[in-house]
């Protein structure tokens, strides 16, 4: 499967919001994490578990508005 275009954003918030998930299970990464990049991007504040459930209504959203199923 190739990403190109318009769906390059949607997939970066996919890999974002799996990242996120992980994190709230308390794996951890290198550099940046996934919960400031959400936070400082999307404007978001609150714990991980509150950002993940509000970054993944904005997921969703986008998602709808690409129209993409799945």
């Amino acid at each position: 499967m190739v990403i190109t275009g318009d769906k390059i954003p949607l997939f970066r918030m996919a890999t974002l919001r799996a990242g996120l998930r992980l994190e709230c299970k308390g794996l951890g990464k290198r550099g940046e994490s996934c919960f400031s990049i959400i936070k400082r991007e999307f404007g978001l504040k609150g714990n991980k578990e509150k950002v993940l459930e509000e970054f993944s209504a904005i997921y969703e959203k986008e998602k709808i508005a690409k129209g993409i199923q799945g």
